[in-house]
């Protein structure tokens, strides 16, 4: 990508974030998915033919992104190169996420600040994977702060990383697999076994990205005024607490950055589940704490987004 087509994908995704009703490829890549998946299951009875199948799965969806994205690209090239300029923008912004987090996160706030508690249950449901059908505000508070710790690496930084050192299409592929994680990443009767190649696959992609996320965040505490040193602290002693070997990582730079313990007690699929305690409880978590969160996000993009454009412009 040239300098110009990775920043006009950045501040195209600050401008028109994700509208409801276009053709996000991500979308295609779901119901790809979702399609593929009932057919292989039907042809996996036992676990080992279960993870044979997901992992066949995996590579076909994940190679096929990004293979459609590079074959689209070299076709529009192919007709003519501003087209294929246009192409990249467009492929590329959509692997980025900064405008719809901080939109869907905002979108959950002012439910809660105008006492509306189901509707906010049911908004913070389309950004975590844990049951909210229950939550208090105070859980939503620390759900929405942990979604955006996580999403920052899986939806900027490592869409972002990927963009650099392989273009569209490897970022492509990067996101193909990210949502083939959170579509069947899950340890249920099935998916524990179908499931395991994608968050295996997911949890070796976002190794660089989370671990940059969290370095980017303790950078974003100092420039903000925050605790950084606490950040540093937090985040390289309680990070590997997570069963994944990456979310851990980001979630303990801002619970240092902010002061505030995350984790604890969550519901999957009506079971419960205790998560690591991450941080120390300076104090508690309201809604001050996730408007600081979004702070440390929005920085920590624009510092990620300038880090790419330079390095851009140095390999170029």
């Amino acid at each position: 990508m040239t300098v110009l087509e990775i920043s006009a994908a950045y501040i195209a995704d600050w401008i028109l974030g994700d509208p409801p009703n276009y053709p996000h490829p991500v979308k295609w890549v779901g119901r790809a998915t979702s399609f593929l998946e009932e057919k292989f299951l039907k042809w996996a009875g036992t676990p080992v033919k279960q993870r044979l199948m997901g992992g066949i799965l995996t590579l076909l969806i994940t190679l096929g992104a990004g293979i459609s994205a590079w074959a689209i690209i070299g076709a529009a090239k192919w007709v003519h190169p501003f087209l294929s300029s246009i192409v990249i923008v467009f492929l590329a912004y959509t692997t980025l996420a900064t405008r719809n987090l901080y939109d869907e996160v905002k979108k959950v706030m002012k439910s809660l600040e105008r006492g509306d508690l189901d509707r906010a249950r049911k908004e913070v449901g389309f950004l975590v994977s844990r049951d909210t059908d229950h939550l208090n505000d105070k859980e939503i508070h620390r759900a929405l702060i942990e979604t955006v710790s996580e999403n920052t690496s899986d939806g900027i930084v490592a869409p972002l990383f990927y963009l650099a050192i392989g273009g569209p299409a490897m970022a492509m592929a990067y996101k193909a697999l990210n949502t083939l994680d959170s579509m069947l990443g899950y340890k249920n009767d099935r998916y524990r076994y179908f499931g395991w190649a994608s968050a295996k696959a997911d949890d070796l992609a976002n190794f660089i990205p989370a671990r940059l996320t969290a370095s980017l965040f303790i950078l974003s505490s100092f420039i903000l005024k925050k605790n950084g040193k606490m950040a540093w602290k937090v985040a390289w002693k309680d990070g590997r607490k997570n069963a994944s070997p990456n979310s851990g990582y980001p979630e303990a730079a801002v619970a240092g950055a902010l002061g505030i313990q995350l984790g604890g007690e969550n519901f999957y699929f009506g079971k419960r589940e205790n998560k690591p305690l991450i941080g120390h409880p300076k104090k508690s978590i309201g809604m001050k704490e996730v408007e600081e969160s979004l702070h440390l996000m929005i920085t920590t993009s624009f510092i990620a987004g300038m880090a790419t454009i330079l390095f851009t412009i140095f390999i170029e």
